[in-house]
């Protein structure tokens, strides 16, 4: 994740993926946010590969697998000022200042042990639905720019998948950010004219799309069909963040 995302230098992976999800961490609570407080819509976690594979949040939450998002608002890492550009309504941008919640730091940094935590999640994601049997399953994006360093991850994900509660079965979507200077693919439905031998395995370890999800998608311009999973090729940031938000709306899930 050192490499500059698309080729830029500037905007290497790590930052863009440790602010992406930030935000959409951020974007969850604000969702979550009513009149009387938080309500805990949803938990959620945050596992880092690395030399220190495991859960990456910091400060308050530091070690935690799971938290409600109640704990999100009330414990950022910190809050970092930042810019944010808009359309200034006279066809120019406008910058402004924003507080942007941060719970978490990017680390690039030791290999890429895939199995191990593809199995970290299956054993999280159990305990939970253990304590859940009756609610909407879980959903697991794995965001990877590198091949697996422990092993063929194809089991451990398999064991993901076949979580389920009684409302049917965990969704593991994978996002490939690689280095090969490849087209762009966005949930295909089958593994030809991806480039390469680890491309077609992240596809294969991923779930399909389910029919609500595939329908919203469609409305936002994508291409999907039957059969089409939960993967995704050297997207864009913007890309990257409809992937991952699409998964906050479980009503357009099913």
């Amino acid at each position: 994740m050192h490499d500059g995302w698309g080729g830029d230098p500037t905007k290497r992976k790590a930052d863009m993926v440790a602010t992406i999800i930030n935000n959409l961490l951020s974007n969850l609570v604000l969702k979550c946010a009513k009149d009387e407080g938080i309500r805990n819509y949803f938990e959620v976690g945050v596992l880092g590969y690395g030399t220190r594979a495991g859960s990456a949040f910091g400060g308050a939450l530091a070690g935690k697998s799971l938290v409600l998002v109640s704990d999100l608002a009330d414990n950022p890492l910190r809050l970092e000022e930042r810019l944010r550009k808009q359309d200034d309504g006279a066809g120019g941008i406008l910058e402004t200042k924003v507080k942007f919640p941060v719970w978490f730091d990017p680390v690039a940094g030791g290999g890429t042990p895939m199995c191990h935590v593809l199995s970290l999640a299956q054993t999280i994601l159990a305990d939970w639905i253990r304590k859940h049997p009756d609610s909407f399953p879980p959903i697991a994006f794995n965001i990877t720019d590198g091949e697996s360093t422990d092993g063929d991850p194809a089991q451990a994900a398999a064991a993901v998948r076949h979580l389920a509660t009684s409302d049917g079965s965990v969704l593991l979507f994978n996002l490939h950010l690689s280095a090969h200077k490849a087209a762009p693919v966005s949930f295909p439905h089958h593994s030809e004219g991806l480039p390469d031998e680890f491309a077609v395995r992240l596809f294969g370890m991923s779930s399909e799309l389910p029919d609500g999800m595939r329908a919203k998608l469609r409305e936002e311009g994508y291409s999907t069909e039957s059969g089409s999973r939960g993967f995704v090729f050297n997207a864009d940031p913007v890309v990257t963040i409809n992937f991952l938000d699409i998964g906050t709306r479980p009503a357009n899930l099913r």
